[in-house]
């Protein structure tokens, strides 16, 4: 018999948390999240996305252990101002029994009719800033701390109960050794001239901060266009502000600034931490930091994790300036592996931007969509 049991206290939160960890003991590719950095999301009065939207955690349970876990998600903003009446669910991992997704599902649908929404979305999290997407190909291949890792059967369970394709996401990755100045060094210096462009680089967290909320706004100009975007809220980019950026290497973020000051372009990239949360299991005490601090300094593979560029500059060859930037801080750091995190599969122009990097599909995803 299953039964579905609401995660509410700290510690049916941190079991909620810790039943991947049972999962997925012993596979090489799956990379653990750190269990605090998870309950401060879960938190309602830590994680600003629950200003907009509201979010319950379940277990499934089978003579009496857990098989399967789920968050149930509505992000108002979406709802209200999208009018896009989707109920979402995330968090979402099983057992290879379809009864168990089932019944979990349930508690999606009974969030979705009685808030009058029209469909389910999913896997995704709260914001376009959350993980996405359930994997559909890259089994085999090592995950990192911004997706989330599965077994071939969740597609297979989503299909069986009539869910179809909504979104598929693109992971890409290249060696360094492709990234070949040739291709855009003539087009940097031309750019530059033509529009007075400035790259900005950093050396410290604390020169990056004053450039922070610029590149929110920009992050929200940017990807307006795309059909899943949510907008990051003043209260958001607070907690994201002190959450991530004094994490990041400095010399990773790259902004680009016009003759009067005002951003046009940012990335950002991170170091891999995939080996060292491995290491770390999930704690950062007592060696867990440390772990994170060596790859943190040292890690020779990157992770593309964001790149803006204003509308009014999109298409005018302001990337070959972040490129240029990214390519003498790359061949000063060692770096060998680029990776880039899940690209929407219909965006042509992020794909057209990495063409002469020669990179690779190493791995595919996907969120499913059922009518209620």
């Amino acid at each position: 018999m299953i039964t579905i049991q609401e995660a509410k206290t700290k510690n049916e939160l941190i079991e909620f948390i810790k039943f991947p960890f049972s999962l997925y003991k012993d596979n090489p590719y799956w990379v653990p999240p750190i269990i605090a950095d998870e309950l401060e999301t879960f938190d309602k009065t830590k994680n600003p996305a629950f200003e907009s939207a509201e979010a319950s955690f379940f277990v499934a349970l089978k003579d009496n252990k857990i098989v399967g876990r789920i968050a149930t998600i509505i992000n108002w903003d979406e709802v209200n101002h999208q009018q896009k009446k989707k109920v979402r669910f995330g968090w979402f991992d099983v057992i290879d029994d379809l009864e168990v997704t089932k019944a979990l599902l349930e508690k999606v649908y009974e969030l979705g009719k009685k808030n009058n929404l029209e469909y389910v979305e999913g896997p995704m999290g709260f914001s376009n800033l959350d993980k996405v997407g359930v994997l559909t190909e890259g089994f085999e291949e090592l995950g990192t701390m911004i997706t989330w890792y599965n077994y071939p059967y969740y597609a297979t369970h989503f299909e069986k109960l009539g869910y179809v394709t909504e979104k598929e996401y693109l992971e890409n990755k290249f060696p360094f050794a492709n990234a070949k100045p040739e291709f855009f060094e003539k087009i940097n210096e031309l750019v530059k001239k033509r529009y007075q462009l400035k790259p900005i680089n950093f050396k410290s967290a604390k020169a990056v901060m004053p450039y922070v909320d610029k590149m929110f706004d920009l992050f929200n100009e940017s990807y307006a266009s795309l059909s899943s975007f949510v907008a990051i809220t003043d209260v958001q980019k607070e907690y994201f502000k002190k959450k991530y950026i004094s994490f990041i290497n400095p010399e990773y973020i790259k902004y680009v600034e016009d003759k009067d000051g005002k951003l046009v372009a940012f990335a950002i990239v991170m170091p891999s931490f995939s080996k060292a949360l491995q290491k770390a299991n999930g704690k950062l005490f007592p060696f867990g930091f440390l772990h994170l601090l060596n790859a943190r300094r040292n890690s020779k593979d990157v992770v593309f994790y964001l790149i803006g560029v204003h509308p009014e500059y999109q298409n005018k060859g302001v990337t070959a300036i972040i490129f240029s930037e990214y390519h003498k801080t790359f061949t000063k750091r060692g770096i060998k592996n680029c990776f880039r995190t899940p690209e929407l599969a219909d965006n042509l122009a992020i794909q057209l931007l990495w063409k002469n990097f020669n990179p690779t599909i190493h791995c595919r995803r996907k969120t499913f969509k059922k009518e209620l």
